[in-house]
């Protein structure tokens, strides 16, 4: 925390400015209450509604079995004021301002927690029947085509294509996904590990196409690369997501590769008084040697945490956490923790055909990352391993019937 920082949040007029009223936005907001902030906390969201979890849209908002997902927090009661419908447009910290479109927004600190946004098909913008899964709105304009039973095509096979997938059929939909890599969850996973999820999609009574790249959508029907057709009386687009940080650019705030705001392990951006967390971030990890772009929930759970401990200053709060996340698809509860690009072995825990088994990844023997199908007692395990940074014996590790705290080294 910068002097200039200290000795405002020592004034009576201290401002704490948060944008973005997603998780790590609102747990920002109640973090620095918890903790003991004293001053004004203002929670600016571009949306109109009260700020929801966005994890129920993919299932029970998209199925009516939800009308909403709202966090149960007492705002009011907080001391925390809301600006709700107001779109940031950029940021002037040699003046310590927001430029909004209804105006200007003083700060003394200001939090960057403006999450992800999909990555958009080329050409398929403006195509009636073609949508994304994001927000409240996109879910509540999906649901209609749920539950009329439309032939659907989903376009990525990653996480939340699988899991649009899963709430289709469980409507009663034929789904079809199509996806350009040669097996489900590319971008996430080693291709020993995904390829056994491929036949997830069959036994469910998706059609799932491989190498299948997308030339264009036309009405009714997904053109794809080979020339082939799909019909579809509805496009859903799963194919990624990037840091929503575009109202940044000419902030002086350093971005990355992916347009993620560059934090430190304080959450620190380049800019004095400024802090970014969740999707919108990356930041190093020490226990990984590199730096970490981690879009899931638990980032923005935990990261929020951290900065309000760093805005309240009493002693400087270090954020490296064991990455955490997980998806229902197909029947499956898949679970992972950690970070396995650094691993130097690979040890199974049973079979990938059976309906529960895991995956453990060691780095010089000891637990990195760990994935868990329908065995939520090995991921409990191996995320305090992993934090730990116990050695394990590999032998014992891919025992299934062994617990996972019971082959250690």
């Amino acid at each position: 925390m910068s002097e200039q920082t200290q000795g405002r949040i020592g004034a009576a007029s201290r401002r704490v400015v948060i944008v973005g009223a997603g998780m790590a936005g609102v747990q920002t907001a109640v973090a620095l209450r918890e903790q003991g902030f004293a001053g004004t906390v203002t929670l600016i969201g571009a949306e109109p509604h009260q700020p929801y979890d966005r994890p129920p849209l993919s299932k029970a908002v998209l199925l009516g079995k939800a009308e909403g997902s709202a966090f149960d927090v007492d705002f009011e009661a907080l001391g925390v004021e809301l600006q709700l419908g107001r779109e940031v447009l950029g940021v002037r910290p040699q003046d310590h301002e927001l430029d909004t479109v209804t105006g200007s927004v003083p700060y003394d600190v200001l939090v960057l927690a403006t999450g992800a946004e999909p990555i958009r098909l080329p050409g398929a913008e403006g195509v009636p029947g073609v949508h994304l899964l994001r927000t409240l709105d996109d879910a509540e304009r999906l649901r209609p085509v749920l539950a009329r039973q439309h032939d659907i095509v989903v376009v990525g096979a990653g996480w939340i294509g699988a899991e649009f997938a899963t709430a289709a059929r469980e409507a009663g939909c034929a789904v079809t996904v199509v996806e350009a890599a040669d097996r489900p969850l590319a971008g996430a996973l080693p291709p020993e590990v995904a390829a056994p999820m491929a036949r997830w999609y069959t036994d469910a009574g998706a059609e799932l196409r491989l190498h299948a790249r997308v030339r264009r959508i036309e009405s009714g029907a997904v053109i794809l690369d080979d020339g082939s057709r799909v019909p579809a009386e509805a496009v859903v687009v799963g194919i990624g997501a990037r840091p929503a940080t575009a109202w940044l650019a000419d902030s002086g705030i350093a971005l990355g590769a992916h347009g993620e705001a560059l934090a430190d392990d304080h959450l620190r951006t380049s800019v004095p008084d400024v802090y970014a967390v969740g999707d919108c971030a990356s930041f190093p990890s020490a226990r990984y040697g590199e730096r970490l772009l981690v879009h899931h929930w638990d980032n923005a759970l935990q990261g929020p945490r951290t900065v309000a401990a760093n805005i309240l200053g009493e002693a400087p709060a270090v954020y490296d956490p064991v990455p955490y996340f997980w998806s229902e698809q197909f029947g499956r509860f898949v679970q992972y923790a950690g970070h396995h690009t650094s691993a130097d072995t690979t040890v199974w825990r049973g079979d990938p055909s059976a309906p529960a088994w895991s995956v453990c990844w060691l780095r010089e023997g000891r637990l990195v990352a760990l994935l868990a199908v329908g065995r939520p007692r090995d991921l409990a395990q191996g995320r305090k391993l992993i934090e730990a940074g116990t050695p394990m014996n590999p032998d014992l590790l891919s025992d299934p019937s062994r617990p996972l705290k019971a082959a250690t080294a």
